[in-house]
Order: structure tokens, then C-alpha cells, then sequence
């Protein structure tokens, strides 16, 4: 079926929300979804069926950073927390 994947063209043969994200090889907890410009539920993708010419966004988490204090920047300056 025909979909649009953040403004690009696809053509995907998943027929529920969870199909498509276990397709694109997503961590389904580090992901969140737009379906024709309503935000679906996590626990509603494997329910919600995909059909022709839907519009999706999907927005994937990436963490990453170091737990370290003296690694930290903000807007290229290193990091101080005012609060302690």
C-alpha cells in the first residue's frame, strides 16, 4: 500500500501501525506516531489498521550522553547546574 512516512513516499505491505514499526526495524518504546494528524496510542498500534494513502509521521527517541558532569555542553559551553 501507498503511505507517506514523514512527507516521503512508501510503498509498505504492513497492515497495522505495529506491523509497520516492527518493519522499519523501530524500538516500539522509543517511538511515538501521527496518523492523518491524530497521535495514536502506543497500546492502539497493533488495533489500528494502515490502509492506502495514509499520511504518518513517526518520530523516533534517541538517547545518548555521558552521566558525567564535566562532559556536559550547553550551546558549546560547558555545563554548570545552578541549582546545587
Amino acid at each position: 500500500m501507498n503511505l507517506t512516512i514523514n512527507g516521503e513516499a512508501e510503498v509498505r505491505s504492513a497492515e497495522t501501525l505495529a506491523a509497520l514499526v516492527e518493519q522499519l526495524g523501530m524500538k516500539p518504546d522509543r517511538v511515538a506516531i501521527e496518523l492523518n494528524r491524530a497521535i495514536v496510542p502506543r497500546n492502539e498500534w497493533s488495533q489500528t489498521p494502515l490502509h492506502d494513502g495514509d499520511r504518518l509521521e513517526i518520530v523516533h527517541f534517541v538517547g545518548g550522553g555521558s552521566a558525567s558532569p564535566d562532559s556536559r555542553r550547553e550551546f558549546g559551553k560547558p555545563f554548570r547546574n545552578l541549582l546545587t
